[in-house]
């Protein structure tokens, strides 16, 4: 389905919330989220009659899987606080891993029978790539909590529920390990249920949090004996978790323990994090401070930064982080070098520090940013150009938008767009 042909059959799947001759974007009526998820939905392929999800995880494979999964620790909790209410009121309730995939679906056998007419059961794929706009699938790609209520789904057979779902995200790396979603009737879509889904996937957080710390003094607890007992050497290092990425500052995990930096000291450790060999503080000066480097010194903003972190983790002469570190603009970059494009721009959530202005972070910000719109731009995938000019850092990107005239087939309501937008950018910068 391209052209004029799919942009009618998406007015005609969204018939109460379409307005005559509107495109999907910028619509009167429909909420910002829904349309860009339409638009995303359109350049994935997906179609408004026939897109089902696939099955992705087959019994013979789904319950190792499950097993495993770190969600599976909290599941029974997530049942007995939201899967009960969730029968109680002709719903169900699935959890999903980060690809969307549904690994447990509970629900009255009535009411499952029914949701397995679209295919809304365990093993199923409810990403928006597959699925279309849906709560579990956008609540995955935006990070955040949504409701997406009847004709607001793309897919027409799906437009009979309403659903809430909101991420799950890990306790001591921040990303996604999955989502609850509550599907149903046309109350899921209130207030007051994304309100109970956001506060239950805050408590799985904060158990899967206490589990982690239990497990972590357990393990010092054993390491610790068999240190009095000579068998074995403490360790004198850890391992630090740094996230940057459209972020004025950076969040910092240290084993158990997770704390917001300063401005400058994210700075230091955005720096240090690209520098393992370590740095001299007239180095690490020239790298943070862009104008008057000979007044300025780092030697007490690194004092205050190693009172924080420990003396075993940040060492000096040269200057380093004295451990493993791991970050999310590295995750970014590494999803690069395996080729994984896509898994990149799920990855990516903003320039590093974008307000930071130390030389030493800006060739980093840089030199991510323009590997990434590269790949994307080699690449070449509709879904992806779209989904960087919805960015507000490819918003103005002319030619990622010239790029998408060429990709998107003739007649799309995506292309005409495009063009719309590269005409605007010409005009913007007098070309």
């Amino acid at each position: 389905m391209s052209g004029p042909d799919e942009l009618r059959e998406v007015r005609s799947a969204h018939a109460g919330l379409l307005t005559d001759g509107a495109a999907p974007t910028g619509i009167r009526g429909v909420r910002e989220i829904v349309a860009d998820s339409w638009m995303r939905s359109v350049a994935a392929g997906v179609n408004v009659d026939a897109s089902l999800p696939p099955i992705t995880l087959d019994q013979g494979l789904l319950g190792d899987y499950r097993a495993e999964h770190p969600l599976s620790q909290i599941y029974p909790l997530l049942y007995d606080v939201l899967g009960r209410a969730a029968e109680d009121c002709d719903s169900v309730m699935a959890v999903a891993d980060a690809r969307g995939q549904l690994l447990w679906v509970c629900g009255r056998p009535a009411v499952l029978r029914r949701a397995e007419e679209i295919l809304f059961v365990e093993g199923a794929q409810w990403d928006e790539a597959h699925a279309g706009t849906n709560a579990p699938g956008t609540a995955l790609r935006l990070d955040t909590a949504v409701s997406i209520r009847s004709a607001e789904h793309f897919v027409r057979p799906v437009q009979r529920w309403s659903c809430a779902a909101a991420p799950i995200h890990d306790p001591r790396s921040h990303a996604i390990l999955g989502i609850v979603d509550i599907t149903g009737g046309p109350d899921v879509g209130s207030p007051q249920t994304i309100a109970m889904i956001r506060a239950a996937a805050r408590m799985a957080e904060s158990e899967l949090g206490r589990l982690d710390a239990l497990r972590t003094w357990g393990a010092e607890q054993r390491r610790d004996s068999a240190c009095r007992r000579g068998a074995i050497r403490s360790p004198s290092v850890g391992e630090i978790l740094i996230e940057g990425l459209g972020r004025p500052d950076c969040v910092m995990s240290v084993g158990p323990r997770t704390f917001r930096l300063s401005p400058r000291h994210s700075e230091i450790a955005v720096i240090l994090a690209g520098r393992p060999d370590g740095l001299s503080g007239d180095e690490l000066a020239l790298l943070l401070y862009p104008d008057d480097v000979t007044s300025s010194t780092p030697r007490a903003e690194l004092v205050r930064l190693r009172a924080l972190l420990g003396e075993d983790l940040l060492a000096s002469r040269p200057y380093r982080l004295n451990c493993e570190v791991k970050s999310d603009w590295a995750a970014v970059a590494a999803q690069l070098v395996a080729g994984n494009v896509a898994e990149a721009v799920r990855l990516y959530r903003g320039p590093l520090l974008p307000h930071s202005q130390a030389p030493g972070v800006v060739e980093q910000r840089e030199d991510l940013q323009r590997w990434l719109r590269g790949a994307i731009m080699a690449n070449g995938a509709a879904d992806l150009l779209v989904s960087w000019t919805r960015t507000r850092w490819g918003a103005d990107d002319l030619q990622m938008w010239q790029r998408q005239c060429t990709v998107l087939p003739a007649g799309s309501p995506l292309r005409s767009m495009a063009a719309a937008a590269v005409a605007k950018l010409d005009a913007q910068f007098g070309r």
